[in-house]
């Protein structure tokens, strides 16, 4: 059995049945020709995956390492391998001059993570600046290329989260950064600073998250929980009638998003805890494990939320993160 809590940010105290590291093309080739139809579950650094049980399987870790930069005279490429960093992939483009990552500095996880979640912050979606992701299909073994259009990109979601779960393992990430992007400014508190430059904001987010989510690796937790909500205007109109400042922004002429943590603040959810796991009391959108918590405790309390928040502003909240089970992942 191997020990899964140094390999999840949330830390809970769970066993995986075997691990096994990839490195190259060929290590995935002969670890999933070898699992065939074994249970498995594809890690990077656990930033996005919380193990609330011992899970009766493979662990299959994500090493795949790499940056290839091309570049023209109106944009910069970047080929990145999976297993890559996600932050030092962004000091490392400002340190090279290229620039639109900074608003995603300090995101966890890898870069095989960044398409799969479409990970965003501060207006920025990654998607923007994804050319095409490649990937080994599991069932056919074999590594394949997928355009921008092909992978399905919308709100914190794509298609490895639904018709190629558990059947592709991403590879290597397609990036093209154009020489001309603006700096993007429009979300507070970025707002507050006066002709910004990618440096200025790469420093802001970080302090910013730096001030507000606690750090994993002294407190255990897997970054925002929920994701935004996407509502109707109907909805939003009927929250307004007994929230006037409820906060939101335009996704359409039809929908806005509304932040998942101040619906759960307004139910006085910050600091409450369910056997050793709480919600923050600085950021409701982050629950953390105190050092005692375990799964059970995890799910009583997100649950908890979401039907809370489901019977007070109608409106379904879903987990970002990924709850991992015996068998993989769960519904919350």
């Amino acid at each position: 059995m191997v020990p899964l809590k140094n390999l999840h940010t949330f830390g809970f105290d769970t066993l995986a049945q075997h691990l096994v590291e990839v490195h190259t093309k060929d290590d995935l080739v002969s670890v999933f020709q070898g699992l065939k139809t074994k249970q498995f579950y594809l890690l990077g650094e656990g930033s996005n995956s919380i193990f609330l049980e011992d899970f009766a399987g493979t662990i299959v870790l994500n090493k795949l390492k790499g940056i290839q930069v091309h570049e023209n005279e109106n944009e910069v490429g970047l080929s990145v391998g999976s297993g890559e960093s996600w932050h030092d992939l962004v000091e490392y483009t400002l340190s090279i001059g290229a620039y639109g990552f900074e608003n995603l500095a300090l995101i966890p996880g890898t870069v095989g993570g960044a398409p799969i979640q479409n990970i965003g912050a501060y207006g920025v979606e990654i998607e923007k600046f994804i050319a095409s992701v490649e990937y080994y299909d599991i069932h056919l073994n074999s590594f394949h290329i997928l355009n921008h259009q092909d992978c399905h990109f919308v709100y914190r979601d794509s298609i490895f989260k639904h018709q190629l779960f558990n059947k592709a393992v991403i590879t290597k990430v397609n990036f093209i950064l154009p020489k001309n992007n603006r700096v993007e400014h429009s979300y507070a508190p970025l707002n507050q600073l006066v002709e910004p430059t990618p440096i200025d904001i790469f420093n802001k987010v970080i302090e910013v998250r730096t001030e507000k989510l606690p750090n994993p690796k002294v407190l255990g937790n897997a970054g925002s929980f929920f994701k935004n909500p996407v509502v109707t205007n109907k909805v939003l109109n009927e929250i307004k009638m007994r929230y006037t400042s409820v906060p939101h922004y335009k996704v359409s002429h039809t929908s806005v998003k509304i932040p998942a943590a101040w619906l759960i603040d307004q139910l006085g959810f910050k600091g409450k805890m369910y056997l050793g796991v709480k919600c923050h009391e600085r950021q409701p959108l982050v629950l953390v494990n105190i050092g005692s918590g375990n799964g059970r405790g995890l799910l009583m309390l997100a649950r908890q939320i979401k039907q809370d928040v489901s019977n007070a502003f109608n409106i379904e909240l879903e987990n970002e993160v990924r709850l991992v089970g015996k068998n993989g992942v769960i519904d919350l």
